[in-house]
């Protein structure tokens, strides 16, 4: 009995010392403190990531974000230069999705946005003039000029603009798609509002321009965006292994929920020229709240209580 007691307080005090190197049960290895994270150039994306900078900073780790385009961002993370993208959109996104999965590069590891939508639109008084479906737009295809604004190259809702297009559907072969930047794309839709000239982009919620311009978004186009104006739902993926290397950052980021109209508070204060995290940092603090299911069971990366890290970071 005395043998077997003090192995027991050998073993506790093993345990003890391990414990103490380590900082506590579920903190990360000093090798995950730095997260590389992906910003496909999407405010939406800018913004959650914001979010989670902030969350990251006060816990200790460091949130390396690139902005890369879907394509190139995907390709980072199967060759491990990556290590989290809070934007996979769902189901425009399967064909990379699926890829990387055959390829056992990701894993998903939430569903951070429910209620999400992406597929054309026009300005409402377009609308008026009787375009409200996708096979409404040959019809009016001079005023249109044969175009389309779509967002940056690469971006799968392009890809599917233009395979409408090859396909003919809608008898939309002589028209052209236009790929560039989100802000580009929302200005041409500015200079369009200003003239009240006909303008068809992609649009989706969340993002400020649903409150910025009247807008109407187009129906007929399930095949190729998806039933309900393209309903959406938005993922957080992240290379294989991570989670498992780095469980407590991963169980933060698993956490990590958003909502429609914390975006578009979010979204609308950068595009008004605020700093993503300067624009976290405000919304944080006034929805303390929402912090405290996203801080349970994580730590700081040195093993302490995370949710009072968070707080006293934020002055809360």
């Amino acid at each position: 009995m005395t043998t077997l007691s003090a192995l027991n307080r050998l073993a506790a005090s093993l345990l003890f010392s391990a414990v103490s190197f380590s900082g506590a049960w579920g903190a990360d290895a000093a090798s995950c403190k730095t997260i590389h994270m992906s910003d496909p150039g999407w405010t939406d994306i800018t913004a959650t990531n914001g979010v989670a900078s902030v969350i990251l900073d006060a816990l200790g780790y460091e949130a390396d974000i690139k902005t890369l385009s879907v394509p190139i961002g995907y390709q980072s993370m199967k060759n491990g230069e990556v290590d989290v993208f809070l934007g996979n959109w769902m189901p425009a996104q399967k064909a990379f999705i699926d890829e990387l999965t055959n390829a056992k590069a990701i894993e998903v590891m939430n569903r951070n946005l429910e209620g999400a939508k992406f597929t054309l639109a026009v300005p409402s008084y377009v609308a008026e003039t009787g375009v409200k479906d996708f096979a409404d737009l040959r019809k009016h295809a001079d005023d249109f000029d044969h175009k389309i604004f779509g967002i940056e190259p690469g971006a799968p809702a392009n890809s599917n603009i233009q395979k409408m297009i090859d396909a003919n559907d809608f008898g939309l072969k002589d028209w052209k798609l236009v790929e560039s930047g989100e802000q580009a794309m929302l200005a041409q839709v500015e200079r369009a509002a200003k003239s009240k000239s006909a303008v068809v982009f992609l649009a989706w919620a969340p993002h400020p321009m649903n409150e910025r311009f009247p807008i109407e978004y187009l129906s007929g186009g399930d095949a190729y965006f998806g039933a309900n104006f393209g309903g959406a739902e938005v993922y957080t993926v992240a290379r294989t292994g991570w989670p498992a290397t780095c469980p407590n950052a991963a169980t933060l980021l698993k956490n990590l929920t958003f909502e429609i109209g914390m975006e578009n508070t979010l979204m609308g204060a950068i595009l008004g020229g605020e700093d993503a995290k300067a624009a976290a940092t405000t919304w944080l603090k006034a929805n303390p709240k929402a912090i405290e299911p996203w801080l349970a069971g994580v730590t700081t990366l040195d093993g302490k209580p995370g949710l009072d890290a968070v707080n006293t970071s934020l002055g809360l």
